[in-house]
Order: structure tokens, then C-alpha cells, then sequence
């Protein structure tokens, strides 16, 4: 039986009484001061960054951290009333934020008007229901450039975060290192580089980083954003590693900002951004929704987001379920006039027309929307446990270029086929899902790879070797849903029977071959004529025909779905309106088992 304390403090004595009026005269005075450091670069300041349709670094924190009520912590619980005496241990209103290193810089480099807070916020919150390291450059300070101390600050956030293996979340608004402490900030182990080697260590330990990039992001500090494992950009933000201007100094050549290093540009183009938001309030929704996704190797976190209910202990991200209320918003018979059910029908149809009928809510994050079209992914949840969907899109994609030397012209592709840029997105998507441990579903309808000179010129194999490692390396839960053509390495990519799904489901409008039967009648019926006409044979049209049509009536037999269900490659011939349900209990099923190996992707082609 543990001893109980009994107090001897004489908390009516004269001393007791002076002590604590002198404490409390000290932490108004410290009180006082920290309110100034927050204050960053001032009114002006705040007044210009919000003139350019942006929001302040803490007004920004407002909208990204948990209120109080969501997420009652130690952080947040106990002294934080502002009675006297009392400690209020958040720097956001209304949050549960314990920031930390906010002293940084104190006194220092007056000679340059000062550095409040090394011109960056650092701290624990609640984000989503899942506590979070928050580093975000206060853009009011020297426009958010990297002091010597603001890189020493930003380290100390991430060896926190390394050491608890916490979820990190990086805000950027930053001109770089700022120039005339070059010396100071550039080149030491304790220096601004070094923070771009924990974000490459923190990923190798499978500890989760988002990056949201709402201003600049210059120079060398280009890398940090697109070394964490996502990233958002508001539109009217700028990433290069070299600003117009000396673009211009260092080669010549003149560009608008924009074209050189937008949110459009790195969306459609590059596909260096995976999520492109038009406003500092949208990324910043969005950036919660999918920390709200985030699973977790200890299992037990809960959300305590009063929106989301309460997670239940596991390794694989779940909120409360209601079933009225989490429906999606389209009936699922719907799904019975989406395609012709006739053997070679041709289907063109919206892969999201399905994905809006299985997931909750019928809302889904899509990820680099404007980039490799013929591909879907997008993170969702099912029956209130995080998902992601990797599905192939059946509409032709017509896209008109943005920008760049080729803006105006217009591009197709067709729906269903697996394009370089598609692969390589769906590539880093699975590689995503495995990072912050989100299950995978995958939607077929695939009729193979681009073929022709312009698709091996632009990498095709290497995209194609890439996803397929992806896939195959894969450690979260994978479940496989044929709902049209699964043809050739298509079927392989999209995590075919050989690449472990632990449930493989298959419409009745299935196909699943080498090739479609007229591709695979077309090709045979060339071979076995040509050897019939060399044994002496002369073939009428109708002789041809009839060699096609038996050629094609096998391997449209083979397809048929049945007949890979009479082989165990199909586990079960599903009804499309009873999708989101066997869904809904697969993920159950595979939710059991908590054991998720170590992400290992191996050499990848790049």
C-alpha cells in the first residue's frame, strides 16, 4: 500500500504569502514577454503577409490544432485558466499547442532588427485527435528566413519528434537562409542542412511527415517540402531552387514566378505537389483530414476529435461509424448502369462515380488530381476506418496544358491504360500508404501499360518497375476489387493474385486475362494463318472468321470470372451494390491482425 503525503506546507503563512505574490509578479513580467515574442514582426508585418491573401503563423495554427474541448491532454488540461497564479501553457487561443523553443533568439541579432522567435513556431498540438510536432515559419520575420538559430530551433523540433517517433507537420512560408549569416547558417553538422537529412532519417524509421506549403520555399529549402512523405501548396506559393531573378542572373532565361515554380505547375507538370489548395484555409482542411488518417504502431491514440468520435485502440486509423450518418450520398444500385455487362463492351465511365458510392460520406482527399489522370488515388474512409484507393480511371482524359512552353495544347489519354506519369504517381501513393500505415483497396478496370515511342521514351518500364515494386514491397493490408478488364501487367500493378491482396473480390463484369479476347484473336489468328499458308493452305474470309471466333470464345471463357473463381484466383463473385459492405467487413478482418513488418521498398528505379 503506497504512503499518502500529508501536507506541511503552511500555505497561510506571511512567507508562503510572499513567495507566491513574487511568482506571480514574475511570470507576468515573462507572461508579457512571450506575448511580445509572438508577436513576431508586428502589426505591419502580419498586415502585409495577410494582404497577400495569406494567414499569420499563428492564425494559421488556430485553424490546423484541435480546440480544447476536442482533445483534453496534460498539455492542455490544468492550469491554463489565466486566473492568478496560473500558467497558461498554450500560445494559441482556444488550443491545446505547448509551444516549445519560443524564446529562441532572444537578444540576439539586434544588428538586423531581431529574430523573435528565430522567425519560426515549434510545438506539440493535437491535430485531428493525434498529438503532432509543429514547425512553421513565421513569414512576419524577415520573411520567414533561416537564422542560425532558426535552423538550430528546427532541429531540435525533429530530434524531438525522431526520438518519439512523433508525426511531424511542417507549415512553409520561408525565403531561405538568410544571406548576410550565410556562414552561420549553411554549412555545419548543426546546420540548415542537417534538416534535410532528418527528414530523411525520420522517413527511413516510418515516422510520418506532411508538408503544406503556403508562400515561398526557396533555395535549399526547396528540399524539405518534397523529402516528407506529402505535399500541399496553396495557390500564389512558390518552390524552386532558384528564385526568377536569379534564374535570370545565373542562365538568362526569364520567367514568370508562377511558370517556374507554381502550385499549377508543380501540380500538372512536374507532379512534385500532391495536393493543390486555393487558399490558406483549404490546405489547412485538408492537411487535417488526412493526419486524421494516419494509423499508428502503438495503437492506441484516439482521435478525441468530438466530429470524428473516439479511435479505437489498433494499428490502422479508425473513427466512431454511424450508419445514417456516414452513408454515402448516391444509392449503390446505381453502380448496376454504370457499364454494358456484354463481353467487349468498350466501358468509358468516371472511376469516382465508384469511389463516391463505397466510401463514407461519399467525400475522398484526391491525391495529385491534375497529375497521371488515368489513375484515381485518393485517401477515404470505409465504415469509418482509413483507406487508401488506388483505381483506374475509365473516362478519356482531355487535358489542356497550363502553362509552360507547351500552354493551349491539348492532350488525350485513354481511359484504363497505364500511363509513365500515372505509374510513377500511383508508385509514391502506395509508398505513402505504407509510410503512415493506411490500408490499401484497388479498383480495376485496366486494359495495360501505353505501348508505342513516346511511352518508351518517356520511361515507361521504369514507371511501370517502379509502381509494381511498390506494390510488391507493400506491408499494410491489400484488397484487390476487379470491376471491369484486368489485362496483362496491368493486372500485376494493380495488385494481382500473385502480389498478395489478402482478399481479391471480382464483379460480375470481370475480365481477367493476358489480353481481352478480340486483342488476344486479333494477334493469334495472324500467327496460325500464316502457318497454315506455309503447310499449303489457302484460307477464305470465312475460314479466318472461324479461326477468330474460336480463339476469341476461349480466351473469353478463360476470362469470365467464374471461371478464375472455379480456380481459387477469385475469392468471391460480388454483387457492385454490396461492394462498400464486403468491404466494410474485409477491413474489419484484416484490422485484426496487428502486425505490420518494417516498409522496405528496396532499390527503386528512378
Amino acid at each position: 500500500m503506497a504512503d499518502v503525503w500529508k501536507a506541511k506546507l503552511d500555505v497561510g503563512s506571511v512567507k508562503f504569502g510572499a513567495n507566491r505574490a513574487a511568482m506571480v509578479a514574475l511570470l507576468v513580467g515573462i507572461r508579457a514577454e512571450e506575448d511580445a515574442i509572438r508577436e513576431g514582426g508586428g502589426a505591419k508585418a502580419a498586415e502585409a503577409q495577410r494582404a497577400k491573401g495569406r494567414l499569420t503563423v499563428r492564425e494559421r495554427l488556430e485553424l490546423l490544432l484541435d480546440p480544447l474541448e476536442a482533445a483534453e491532454t496534460p498539455i492542455s488540461k490544468g492550469v491554463r485558466s489565466g486566473a492568478p497564479g496560473s500558467v497558461v501553457t498554450g500560445s494559441v487561443s482556444g488550443s491545446n499547442f505547448m509551444e516549445l523553443g519560443l524564446w529562441a533568439a532572444h537578444g540576439m541579432y539586434a544588428e538586423f532588427g531581431g529574430a523573435p522567435g528565430a522567425g519560426v513556431v515549434t510545438g506539440l498540438g493535437r491535430v485531428a485527435g493525434r498529438l503532432c510536432m509543429i514547425v512553421a515559419n513565421d513569414a512576419t520575420v524577415k520573411a520567414g528566413a533561416f537564422f542560425p538559430m532558426t535552423a538550430k530551433k528546427v532541429l531540435r523540433a525533429q530530434t524531438i519528434a525522431l526520438e518519439n517517433r512523433i508525426p511531424t507537420l511542417y507549415l512553409v512560408d520561408s525565403s531561405g537562409v538568410f544571406l548576410p549569416l550565410q556562414e552561420d547558417v549553411f554549412p555545419d553538422q548543426d546546420d540548415f542542412g542537417r534538416v534535410f537529412r532528418n527528414n530523411a532519417v525520420m522517413s527511413s524509421l516510418g515516422v510520418p511527415q506532411i508538408t503544406a506549403i503556403m508562400g515561398m520555399c526557396v533555395a535549399g529549402g526547396a528540399y524539405l517540402p518534397v523529402m516528407t512523405d506529402t505535399v500541399l501548396m496553396t495557390e500564389g506559393s512558390g518552390l524552386f531552387l532558384a528564385g526568377p531573378a536569379l534564374v535570370q542572373a545565373a542562365i538568362g532565361q526569364v520567367t514568370a514566378a508562377e511558370e517556374l515554380g507554381g502550385a499549377t505547375m508543380h501540380a500538372e507538370i512536374s507532379g512534385t505537389v500532391d495536393f493543390k489548395e486555393p487558399n490558406d484555409h483549404l490546405c489547412i482542411a485538408r492537411l487535417r483530414s488526412l493526419v486524421g488518417k494516419l494509423g499508428s504502431r502503438v495503437g492506441a491514440q484516439g482521435t478525441g476529435n468530438s466530429e470524428q468520435g473516439t479511435a479505437k485502440a489498433g494499428v490502422f486509423n479508425r473513427i466512431a461509424y454511424d450508419e445514417a450518418k456516414d452513408a454515402p450520398k448516391f444509392a449503390a444500385e446505381e453502380l448496376y448502369g454504370l457499364m454494358d455487362p456484354a463481353v467487349g463492351a468498350s466501358n468509358s465511365y468516371d472511376m469516382r462515380e465508384v469511389i463516391a458510392r463505397v466510401v463514407d460520406r461519399s467525400e475522398f482527399d484526391e491525391y495529385k488530381a491534375d497529375f497521371g489522370r488515368t489513375l484515381v488515388c485518393a485517401y477515404a474512409r470505409i465504415g469509418g476506418r482509413a483507406v487508401g484507393i488506388v483505381a483506374n480511371q475509365k473516362a478519356n482524359q482531355s487535358q489542356t496544358v497550363a502553362i509552360g512552353p507547351q500552354a493551349g495544347e491539348k492532350r488525350t489519354e485513354f481511359g484504363g491504360v497505364i500511363y509513365t506519369e500515372s505509374a510513377q504517381k500511383a508508385a509514391r501513393f502506395i509508398m505513402d500508404c505504407n509510410q503512415q500505415l493506411v490500408p490499401l483497396i484497388f479498383l480495376h478496370d485496366v486494359n495495360g501499360f501505353m505501348v508505342g515511342k513516346d511511352a518508351e521514351w518517356s520511361g515507361i518500364i521504369r514507371a511501370g518497375a517502379k509502381m509494381v515494386s511498390a506494390v510488391s514491397t507493400s506491408v499494410v493490408p491489400k484488397i484487390t476489387v476487379i470491376l471491369g478488364g484486368s489485362f496483362g501487367a496491368g493486372h500485376y500493378a494493380m495488385c494481382g493474385k500473385a502480389y498478395d491482396p489478402r482478399f481479391l473480390f471480382a464483379w460480375p463484369t470481370a475480365r481477367y486475362a493476358v489480353m481481352s479476347g478480340a486483342s488476344a484473336a486479333n494477334t493469334l489468328v495472324e500467327v496460325r494463318v500464316k502457318q497454315m499458308e506455309r503447310a499449303g493452305k489457302v484460307l477464305s474470309a470465312e475460314d479466318k472468321k472461324l479461326i477468330y471466333d474460336e480463339i476469341k470464345a476461349t480466351y473469353d471463357a478463360q476470362g469470365d470470372p467464374r471461371y478464375g473463381a472455379a480456380r481459387l484466383w477469385i475469392d468471391a463473385i460480388i454483387d457492385p451494390a454490396k461492394t462498400r459492405e464486403v468491404l466494410m467487413t474485409a477491413l474489419e478482418a484484416v484490422a485484426m491482425n496487428p502486425e505490420v513488418a518494417k516498409f522496405n521498398p528496396g532499390v527503386l528505379q528512378t
